[in-house]
């Protein structure tokens, strides 16, 4: 089901409902049937990138090459980042870094030493703000054309991975990303490495999921995402995984390349 079907479904619930009120009269407190469930699965679409309900979203590949792609949330960060990068670097491994906007000001340099050493840099938002989802379209192309802007201002390259903040679309959302040409990035491992879970919960999860295929969710932005970034890192080494870029990923599910 996508948000067209499901509203198809919708009216031609309310109509049976209405003409059965009608020639047999069935109350049209059935009405409230179709209601409940219409809202239940708007929410749902909306807050599971995974169900395509407004867009496509990337969120991993049917493969059987031993491939995994690690994303990271929320930076650049003027501490973390760097040591994420450090770790990456130790370990000969390649990353997506999906950038908020505003965090990029006295940021520069990390936003230019992830590209030099050649990780690709997706969109997420300008201001990533708890009350996004309530944007408009125009508002929504104004958050991700000023993200873009900073980032090309200094890698002078045109983003076109974008991933939506907290994995909600709307759409308003699906019809301004597709606008401006993006390829909508989500994940089927979420490492809830922003939560108060222990160093060994998180990577228990990442270790219980970890699968060919898979598109990781990390967040550059604490000591503890670097610890289980190492180890999420080893562990792939010792069962034979290869990090590669979304991008991989991307050509699997699409057939071409970015």
């Amino acid at each position: 089901m996508n948000f067209k079907t499901t509203s198809i479904s919708f009216l031609i619930s309310v109509c049976l409902v209405v003409l059965l009120n009608y020639f047999n009269q069935v109350s049209l407190v059935w009405l409230l049937l179709p209601f409940v469930v219409y809202n239940a699965l708007i929410i749902y679409g909306s807050a599971t990138i995974q169900s395509d309900f407004f867009l496509k979203a990337i969120c991993s590949a049917e493969t059987n090459e031993k491939i995994i792609a690690l994303t990271f949330d929320d930076g650049p960060h003027k501490e973390y980042t760097a040591k994420v990068l450090s770790v990456l670097k130790e370990f000969e491994a390649k990353a997506t870094f999906f950038v908020i906007g505003k965090n990029i000001r006295e940021n520069e340099h990390i936003i230019r030493q992830i590209d030099a050493e050649g990780h690709t840099i997706g969109n997420h938002t300008y201001s990533h703000s708890f009350f996004i989802d309530f944007k408009s379209k125009k508002e929504f192309k104004e958050e991700l054309n000023r993200t873009s802007d900073e980032v090309s201002k200094i890698t002078r390259k045109r983003l076109s991975l974008f991933r939506p903040p907290y994995g909600v679309t709307t759409p308003n959302l699906a019809s301004a990303s597709k606008d401006l040409d993006y390829v909508i990035v989500g994940w089927n491992v979420r490492t809830m490495d922003t939560t108060n879970d222990t160093e060994e919960k998180i990577f228990e999860r990442v270790q219980q999921q970890m699968k060919s295929g898979a598109i990781i969710l990390f967040h550059d932005t604490s000591e503890k995402t670097v610890r289980v970034l190492k180890r999420t890192l080893q562990l792939a080494k010792e069962n034979g995984y290869e990090i590669v870029g979304v991008d991989k990923i991307i050509e699997l599910n699409t057939n071409k390349k970015l």
